[in-house]
């Protein structure tokens, strides 16, 4: 099981991105509930939460068990949330919530106490419902099972119809790029071939994302193969379309950031190169949010500068749910659960004036 080395603590205070975070959430703590109370990293990095002040952490899973492993780690619970789903009291209004939310969707309806026993399903109750304020999960099993529960059970953010994410990585040995060092990439887990609207849709909310975990201005690229025209086909053509789309709505959404496209990525993160490539762009080689053409382009992207740059990733931010939810993979390290629930109690802040905060009708 992948964890921290003896040398790396989960939280380092001289992290430029995450501590501001811990500084504005140890004055108004989230509550952020882990669906994988069982993993030793999750315990962990619930201590070191509780030990910052930043977020309220509440454990999934069975409570003895939960407790004796957390002892053989000499993790104290104190200010830690246990909860065991089927025994909890909330458990029969979270089932006949299950039942009316599936018979007003006109769907069969499963036995809602089987699927409220699963943590994940279980979580998404807690968070549309007020339960708690965020979401971390996904780091046992495969994403898409945690996905399927997010989608399920959370409402889509008012006027979005369908979801994305992004992924706020951190390059330590790099601080001249992105954010001091950290680059927004979306969508690397959730659109395989995203449309126009989608690549559009993405770019605003992880731009929006962006400004509000960083207080900065979003520098927005939309990355291809081409830059300005330098190849031309389909491909390259709907990334032009998005970035107009794109730039359409901000302006509707007020959303304050500068977009350029479509760019290789040499000319939207270095100067050199878009001075020979894209002189003139508002950009200027200084983009800090990067908007890759597919999936596939966006998860190679990020795991080469995990694995290979030594970049440190903090889950993929789930976009257009009207309630803040993050997936860190099965071999995520524990500073990437932390800074994940971190990012996620931050958008946890502002959605209460971003969002409808009404129940399923």
């Amino acid at each position: 099981m992948p964890s921290r080395t003896a040398d790396q603590p989960i939280y380092d205070p001289s992290n430029d991105f995450l501590r501001p975070m811990v500084t504005t959430l140890s004055r108004q703590p989230k509550r952020i509930v882990f669906p994988s109370g069982l993993d030793t990293r999750v315990i962990r990095v619930a201590a070191e939460l509780v030990r910052t002040g930043a977020v309220v952490p509440i454990l999934l899973g069975p409570r003895a068990e939960i407790r004796a492993l957390a002892a053989s780690l000499d993790v104290n619970l104190e200010f830690i949330r246990v909860l065991d789903p089927v025994e909890s009291s909330d458990f029969s209004f979270f089932c006949e919530r299950y039942r009316r939310v599936e018979k007003a969707r006109h769907r069969k309806v499963e036995d809602p106490a089987e699927v409220m026993a699963k943590p994940p399903y279980y979580a998404a109750m807690m968070v549309q419902y007020g339960y708690a304020d965020g979401i971390v999960g996904g780091n046992e099993g495969f994403p898409a099972t945690f996905f399927r529960a997010l989608m399920h059970l959370i409402k889509p953010q008012p006027g979005f119809t369908t979801a994305s994410s992004c992924l706020p990585i951190r390059l330590p040995q790099r601080p001249d790029l992105g954010f001091k060092g950290t680059l927004f990439l979306s969508d690397c887990a959730l659109v395989p071939s995203p449309t126009t609207s989608q690549l559009a849709t993405s770019a605003v909310l992880t731009a929006r994302a962006a400004q509000l975990l960083t207080g900065e201005k979003p520098r927005v690229a939309m990355i291809s193969f081409s830059t300005r025209g330098s190849a031309r086909n389909t491909s390259t053509m709907k990334i032009v379309a998005a970035m107009e789309l794109a730039r359409d709505q901000a302006n509707r959404l007020r959303v304050q950031m500068d977009i350029d496209g479509e760019l290789q990525l040499d000319a939207a993160i270095d100067p050199e190169s878009m001075q020979r490539k894209a002189p003139g762009s508002i950009l200027g080689g200084h983009a800090n949010v990067l908007v890759l053409p597919d999936l596939n382009t966006a998860h190679v992207a990020f795991k080469m500068l995990e694995i290979a740059a030594g970049a440190e990733p903090y889950g993929q931010l789930i976009l257009g749910l009207a309630r803040p939810a993050c997936q860190v993979s099965q071999v995520a390290k524990e500073r990437t659960i932390f800074g994940a629930a971190l990012c996620t109690a931050m958008r946890a802040m502002a959605f209460r004036d971003m969002v409808n905060a009404e129940d399923f009708r």
